[in-house]
């Protein structure tokens, strides 16, 4: 298939690639005709299998049925399940003593809600989760962080109260109840109930005046201070837990949504894989960034296996593309070329591959000014080969109408079946038998600017009384006139027209 090996008389006055027809369940080749004025390029020979997915032509109607946008979308995408359920249903693989199964179907590592389904086992050094207990406390969930929350205050009152109930039991403060003279270190602290009361009194600062300290007992004063210290410190601790957790951006990314499916499809004459992100909420994401990943395990030169090998898929870093504005629906475009990872992908090859695209969007939320990231991922069964996604704004009076209802749907266009590899291929060898057919024409017939030059200047040579000189393959020499300076007409002509 090298280029030089291609040989290109003339310039094609038409050419067709092959195209398939999808009827049902069938697929229908048609073969490459290439007329030519003087040589035929036969392009199915070089590349014989670049097809484009082409409908069949619907069968005039003569009555014009009106149905709505939304109607139309919904038998588009109920078409395109049944196909796709057909394709699914036929793919079975042969277990070990040949009887029919069904293809496993692939681990996710992103759920499409944007959970990673990994799980850390044997972890040994358990200690370093200690290390950063605030962390720690936040990533709990709820009900464990709710335990913490009760508990902290509870065991730190009930230890206070404790306290406080042997301070009165050494003092003697318990047997002298009853007696007006006695200075007992609490008033009013009877019991252990009483003394938990005033330790809830002390740390919460109520202060119901009932139960308070005396200035005959130093001890009660500082167990007061130290109390009213390490109160504050576990009510600035676990509050700030508990706003934390409140304030956790995740919940924000429950209204960043990403389209059910990926599609493959052309966009100014290449392809590109693309998906849909919307955001749901009126408030904006301030400085919203889109990045993509391929999983995929692959085995190295020297033979080491690497389990899900993350590989980065350009979403237009280079252009500042993945930087988005993302008021309305966005479809992020992935440029299929050399840099690609699907620069060798067909269609065929896609549908045997094994792969997972995790897309990730991140930005700042606008109301609380914490970073956010929503993630979704893409398994090679949902991304569609020549899909376009339909288009969901609309113009209305005085804004921009977007329907939702179309976030998700997408329709088949004509898109080649081959990679992206061999669609660039074709196309520079088009645009090489075009260039070559144009100048070999060049080549072969003289310019009119030669043929002006060559013209016999008739006047000239009748004026002399002598008849033109006709030399062959060469031109005369310029004879100069005496005092004139008048030039003899001297014609330098082809054999051909000599002879004529």
């Amino acid at each position: 298939m090298a280029l030089e090996n291609s040989v290109f008389p003339s310039r094609p006055d038409s050419l067709s690639l092959p195209v398939e027809e999808k009827g049902e369940g069938e697929e229908v080749e048609v073969a490459t005709e290439v007329t030519a004025s003087t040589g035929v390029f036969n392009l199915s020979e070089e590349l014989g299998h670049v097809v484009t997915t082409e409908t069949a032509p619907s069968p005039p109607t003569s009555a014009k049925v009106s149905r709505s946008f939304q109607a139309k979308l919904a038998e588009r995408e109920a078409k395109a399940n049944q196909t796709r359920k057909k394709t699914q249903g036929t793919e079975k693989e042969r277990g070990r003593f040949g009887w029919a199964r069904t293809r496993r179907k692939r681990q996710r590592y992103v759920e499409k809600n944007g959970r990673c389904n990994v799980q850390h086992g044997n972890m040994r050094e358990t200690y370093r989760y200690l290390t950063d207990i605030f962390t720690t406390l936040v990533d709990l969930n709820w009900r464990c962080s709710l335990f913490v929350f009760v508990m902290a205050y509870a065991v730190t009152w009930l230890f206070f109260g404790a306290i406080w109930y042997l301070i009165a039991y050494c003092r003697g403060d318990l047997d002298h109840l009853e007696d007006e003279t006695w200075t007992p270190c609490v008033n009013n602290v009877n019991g252990f109930i009483s003394a938990f009361l005033f330790s809830i009194e002390t740390e919460t600062t109520i202060g119901y005046g009932h139960r308070v300290i005396t200035d005959q007992c130093p001890v009660g004063t500082m167990l007061l201070l130290l109390q009213a210290i390490l109160g504050s410190m576990v009510n600035a601790f676990m509050v700030g837990c508990m706003f934390v957790k409140i304030s956790q951006p995740n919940k924000r990314a429950e209204t960043l949504v990403f389209s059910k499916h990926a599609v493959i499809s052309l966009r100014d004459d290449k392809l590109c894989l693309m998906f849909r992100v919307g955001d749901l909420r009126s408030s904006h994401i301030v400085g919203a960034n889109m990045r993509a990943k391929l999983i995929k395990s692959k085995q190295t030169q020297e033979g080491e296996f690497i389990p899900l090998d993350q590989t980065d898929i350009s979403v237009g870093f280079e252009t500042g593309d993945d930087r988005l504005f993302l008021v309305s629906p966005l479809v992020i475009s992935h440029e299929i070329d050399a840099h690609s990872p699907f620069w060798d992908m067909s269609q065929a090859q896609l549908e045997k591959e094994d792969f997972e695209i995790v897309v990730i969007l991140e930005g700042m939320v606008e109301a609380t000014g914490m970073t956010c990231q929503a993630r979704s991922s893409y398994l090679a069964e949902e991304v569609l080969w020549g899909h376009r996604f339909s288009p969901m704004m609309s113009l209305a009076e005085g804004f921009f109408d977007v329907d939702y209802g179309a976030f998700h749907h997408t329709f088949e266009v004509d898109t080649p079946s081959c990679s992206a590899r061999e669609l660039s291929l074709a196309a520079a060898r088009l645009d090489a038998h075009l260039y070559w057919s144009i100048s070999s024409r060049l080549d072969e017939e003289p310019t009119l600017a030669n043929q002006a030059a060559k013209q016999p200047d008739s006047s000239s040579a009748n004026s002399k009384g002598g008849e033109p000189t006709f030399i062959v393959g060469e031109m005369t020499d310029i004879q100069e006139q005496s005092g004139l300076g008048e030039l003899n007409g001297s014609v330098a002509t082809d054999q051909s027209e000599s002879e004529a």
